[in-house]
């Protein structure tokens, strides 16, 4: 699975204004559904918060993985978002989060799931990618990091 074939210019945000968690839930569902990408935000706020209620998806150094599933898709779907300033989101390192990647998948299938999970820790373990993906000044910028990576 590659990230830079799901995620599309539309769906990366440089420059998120959320200060807290729930803001950015709204905010980066937002994305999606400006993207035409979901129809029921309820469903998709639902599906973040009852995840996040489990264990932060804060997981890395300023890294945030929030994901659920929701009735609507049949794909995969991603957002990428950067905070410039740090979004206070009880991380499980206690820091900031500052690039945040939102995974929707699918009810009933959780390999495309666990498979994009998987993909996007290998491509931000990589030693100095999540500080690279921060200072992106464009949402081409970004993708262009990934498929360098990749």
């Amino acid at each position: 699975m590659k990230i830079s074939e799901i995620l599309t210019p539309h769906l990366v945000k440089i420059g998120l204004e959320s200060e807290e968690k729930d803001e950015l839930f709204e905010e980066m569902v937002q994305l999606f559904m400006d993207a035409g990408r979901i129809d029921d935000r309820d469903a998709a706020l639902q599906a973040l918060r009852e995840r996040e209620a489990k264990m932060s998806t804060g997981v890395a150094k300023w890294l945030a993985l929030p994901h659920g599933k929701i009735e609507e898709i049949s794909e995969l779907l991603m957002a990428l978002g950067v905070s410039r300033t740090g979004i206070e989101y009880d991380s499980l390192d206690g820091e900031p989060v500052y690039v945040v990647l939102m995974v929707f998948a699918e009810v009933g299938n959780p390999g495309p799931h666990i498979e994009a999970l998987a993909e996007i820790s290998r491509l931000f373990s990589v030693p100095g990618f999540t500080e690279k993906v921060r200072a992106a000044g464009t949402a081409g910028e970004v993708l262009n990091l990934i498929r360098d990576q990749e």
